[in-house]
Parts: C-alpha cells; structure tokens; sequence
C-alpha cells in the first residue's frame, strides 16, 4: 500500500496481528516478534499496531504486552511501589489525568537524560556516569511518587533541588572547557 507524501501517517509503519498471534510488518512484508517491536521502540520508530480481522487499534495492548514479557524475563525496570500505586489510581477520581502526567514526567525524565549526557559527553568523552544515571532515576520515582496523597509538595522541593544541583554541576562544567 503505497502512502501519499505529506500525510501525518508517513512515517508510521502498520503492523497487522493475525488470531494466530503472528505480527505482520506491512512496510518490510514480513512477519515480526514482540522483541522487534521493541527495537523499533528503542530506535524510535513510530507503528501502529491494528487487528487484522477488525481493524481495530491495539498498539496499547501490544506495548503493554512487550513490557510484560519483558519486566517477566528478569528486566525490571518498574519498581513494585510504583505497580501498585499505578493500579490504585484505575477507577479514582484523579484517572483521567494520571496519563498526561506520566507522559509529561518521562519527557521531563528523557529531557534531563539528553541534557547530562551531552554535557558529559561533550566534557569527558561519552562516560556512562553511573552516579548521573541513578539521580536521574531518583528524579523520576520521586516524579511518581506524587501520587501518594500530601507528598507533592516535598516531591517538589526534592525535584527542584535535584534541578539545582544539575545546573550547578553543568556550570561546573562549563567553567572546566
């Protein structure tokens, strides 16, 4: 199926998935696994997954299903507090908001990611920084971690001071080159 030039759609590849569970790449004609699907999530390729039979969009479900199968080979990255809070949030007043928000704390989560790696990089030659690595991920679980109920404030007061501590650290660095 030949894409029009222009279209919002370009540049995102459909999968089909078969009753049998097989996966169908439309752009390359062949049929794909889970752990690819991940990859391209990982390179940052947009798909779009569709029910062969009915149409029907299941990228959710599909993505959902390679974080399973991979947070059940041994890979977690999602802590159990964090699982269980999320749960809690289905069916509570605050559900319909609890996706912005995570969406806006990756980005803000990846954004800082960028940030210290290529300062880091541009300074001392692509070091992995552990020690960056694991405020990093400090920064997201306290971001998560508002959602128990009073801890937004202090959430934020950590958050800003971690912000502050990068900043000082990226002068630091600045004044180094």
């Amino acid at each position: 199926m030949a894409k029009s030039k222009g279209t919002a759609d370009d540049d995102v590849v459909t999968i089909k998935k078969y009753a049998n569970r097989r996966l169908y790449d439309t752009e390359r004609s062949c049929y794909i696994t889970l752990d690819d699907l991940g990859t391209m999530v990982r390179d940052g390729r947009e798909f779009r997954v569709v029910d062969a039979k009915s149409g029907e969009d299941i990228t959710h479900n599909v993505l959902t299903q390679i974080i399973m199968d991979t947070e059940t080979r041994g890979e977690t990255l999602l802590p159990v507090s964090f699982l269980r809070q999320l749960i809690g949030m289905y069916g509570d007043k605050m559900q319909a908001m609890v996706p912005q928000y995570l969406e806006a704390s990756m980005a803000a989560f990846r954004k800082n990611q960028q940030d210290v790696r290529a300062a880091f990089e541009g300074a001392l030659g692509a070091s992995p920084l552990a020690e960056l690595t694991r405020r990093n991920m400090e920064i997201f679980q306290q971001a998560a971690g508002a959602f128990l109920p009073g801890a937004s404030k202090a959430k934020d007061a950590e958050i800003a001071a971690l912000k502050a501590e990068i900043a000082e650290l990226k002068a630091e660095l600045a004044e180094k080159k």
